[in-house]
């Protein structure tokens, strides 16, 4: 409906533009580089920061982009163009080399030199659209991804619900959600003192809507461990749109089996559910559908996936600019048949992206918790705390976030997420796909915080709904059929390897402990049922999770001394020393002793105890 109403300026050659901002960005920021005092240029430090200057940038480059502008009239321009990228590279490679020089910085310049050689010498491939696969196939592909699905979320939730009948789920975070979902039954609102030591909404901490979709099947069977269940129907159901996804690249059925496959055993996906519920489990699945959605050019799957991935978090706003931009840059530099289409649905779905991260992070600014920047703080200089800053050390030092991406801390995270994959996501001479990387760089490489870079965390759910999205269109693009068959068998052989040695065992401890231990597990639960459901609580970690249906609960780590002493009851593990380290005066070792002074000076008794498990002390006040 827009080709009578919109029409991309033809006489525009997107890639050529795109190639002359490359290469002209490239020079000014190597030419800013190279005007730093040698003792300024250490990556590792963000002194030299503070002395470049973006305004100085921006003039470098727009005078480099009319000068070749001036110079496109030469036919060998585009060639000259190309090779002028990867030398002016290889030239600020050197550079930093020189100043940061570290073994994984090094390889990662030479990956990114290889590329850069590979567009200088063939340019860029232009394929033809996907079309569906309309011929019948045989059904066994589809049955199997079916089993190896529920084979699947069994697994996970044996895995998560074995967390929480161990014992095993701390306040941080699986403790807060499960009080939380209680009081959205109980009042329909996301409230919880555990998280910030006082009564506080949740979204005053992260803006997620999106959960008030798991509500109604909590409110069927609320207990904990109906949240891990949940979860892991979420990620599951991410096969659905994968399936899809396959089928429109032309992939046959047994392939799209053996892309399911790889995926429910690449160790990034199921890792992600080991430390509970989180609101990031909804990226995988809504991710895909919103690039089917792309792929299919239907507005409904786009607008409907959109809304519910920005309603995840504040910073799920940052998947969609993503995708958005790589929409607007592939329509530029294709210029097919409906690409007004795409380029209108590029803008708007970059705008709403804006717009939403704009408004939900400036009220927890002022009226929240504030954002989290502080997990973004080597890249932030002379006292700054806005993503404003990071965005501009991006632009004026990229080899900055090169270099921090490849920081020794996160090569195991590296090895875990591409190596299982053959490194596919990165294999294609579409290079606006390449894009659809930033959030990889961005949420898992770029930060320090350690677990935005561990697969037993949720930060992977996003970026690998990326990842696996490029693998099958790369896959996709590969006319070599042998090939596309041994990268696909390759890559489900090495998930599998990753799995049954990374995830398999971590996964297994959990129910067969709480099986092994079935009686220990009972009669601490029985204990901690005897506290009336009424009562205030403040409990060590891994308690507050089977004690969350109440409306005053606080962690004995993280509770202020006035909170803890106006309890009702206090729960304590003996075996806990870390729990008491704020009591310790002469060493944690005798922090417990110390807090159990304080309360029975107090006036709190003992009043139930499982061996080396379980301390219950009661207020004399509550008890009378």
């Amino acid at each position: 409906m827009f080709k009578h109403k919109f029409h991309i300026p033809q006489g525009v050659d997107w890639p050529d533009m795109f190639r002359k901002l490359l290469l002209a960005w490239l020079v000014a920021i190597t030419v800013e580089y190279v005007l730093l005092p040698k003792d300024l240029r250490n990556l590792a430090e963000v002194d030299g920061l503070a002395q470049m200057s973006i305004v100085r940038v921006g003039c470098i480059a727009l005078g480099m982009m009319i000068l070749l502008l001036c110079l496109s009239r030469f036919d060998s321009c585009a060639r000259i163009e190309r090779i002028g990228i990867a030398v002016t590279f290889a030239g600020l490679a050197i550079t930093t080399l020189i100043s940061s020089f570290t073994w994984p910085f090094l390889v990662a310049c030479l990956l990114i030199f290889a590329v850069l050689v590979v567009f200088a010498i063939l340019g860029r491939t232009r394929t033809p659209e996907p079309t569906v696969v309309s011929a019948k196939t045989s059904k066994i592909p589809l049955w199997f991804t079916i089993g190896l699905s529920v084979a699947f979320f069994l697994f996970v939730c044996a895995w998560s619900v074995g967390r929480v009948y161990s014992f095993s789920t701390p306040t941080y975070d699986f403790g807060i959600f499960a009080q939380m979902f209680h009081n959205m039954k109980e009042g329909g609102l996301p409230l919880t003192p555990l998280e910030r030591d006082g009564l506080l909404s949740h979204f005053a901490v992260h803006v997620s809507p999106i959960y008030y979709l798991l509500l109604p099947f909590y409110w069927l069977f609320p207990t904990p461990a109906t949240l891990q269940v949940l979860q892991t129907a979420v990620i599951t159901s991410a096969v659905i749109p994968l399936w899809l996804i396959g089928k429109h690249h032309g992939l046959s059925g047994a392939q799209r089996m053996l892309i399911c496959t790889m995926w429910m055993l690449y160790p990034a996906f199921a890792g992600g559910t080991s430390y509970d519920i989180h609101e990031n489990c909804f990226l995988t699945p809504l991710l895909l559908w919103v690039l089917y959605g792309i792929d299919r050019k239907n507005t409904a799957i786009i607008v409907i996936a959109t809304v519910l991935t920005l309603s995840v978090k504040e910073d799920a706003a940052v998947y969609i600019a993503v995708i958005a931009l790589w929409l607007i840059v592939k329509t530029l530099v294709s210029n097919r048949k409906g690409a007004a289409y795409s380029l209108l649905m590029g803008i708007g779905m970059l705008c709403a992206s804006l717009l939403w991260f704009f408004l939900a992070t400036h009220y927890l600014a002022e009226s929240g918790d504030g954002v989290m920047t502080y997990r973004y703080e080597n890249f932030l200089y002379n006292g700054s705390s806005s993503l404003a800053t990071v965005i501009q050390v991006v632009l004026l030092s990229p080899m900055k976030a090169v270099y921090e991406c490849v920081d020794s801390d996160k090569l195991r995270f590296i090895a875990l997420t591409l190596l299982p994959l053959l490194g596919l996501p990165l294999v294609t001479r579409r290079y606006e796909r390449y894009i659809l990387l930033i959030p990889y760089l961005l949420i898992n490489l770029m930060s320090d915080y350690p677990y935005q870079h561990d697969i037993f965390f949720q930060y992977s759910f996003g970026t690998t709904a990326l990842l696996v999205y490029l693998t099958v269109v790369n896959l996709a693009d590969l006319k070599i059929r042998p090939l596309r068959w041994i990268s696909l068998i390759g890559s489900a052989v090495v998930c599998a390897v990753c799995f049954g040695f990374v995830i398999a065992p971590t996964a297994i401890y959990y129910p067969v402990q709480a099986i092994r231990n079935y009686d220990h597990y009972q009669t601490i639960r029985d204990t901690l049922d005897c506290i009336p459901e009424d009562a205030s609580v403040t409990a060590t970690t891994f308690y507050t999770t089977h004690l969350s249906r109440r409306e005053a609960l606080y962690d004995i780590y993280y509770c202020s001394e006035e909170h803890l002493l106006d309890s009702d009851y206090i729960v304590l593990n003996p075996c806990a020393v870390d729990e008491y380290a704020l009591y310790a005066t002469e060493g944690k070792e005798d922090g417990f002793e110390q807090l159990v002074r304080l309360l029975e000076a107090n006036g709190y008794e003992e009043y139930q105890s499982v061996e080396n498990a379980l301390v219950i002390y009661r207020s004399k006040a509550s008890s009378d």
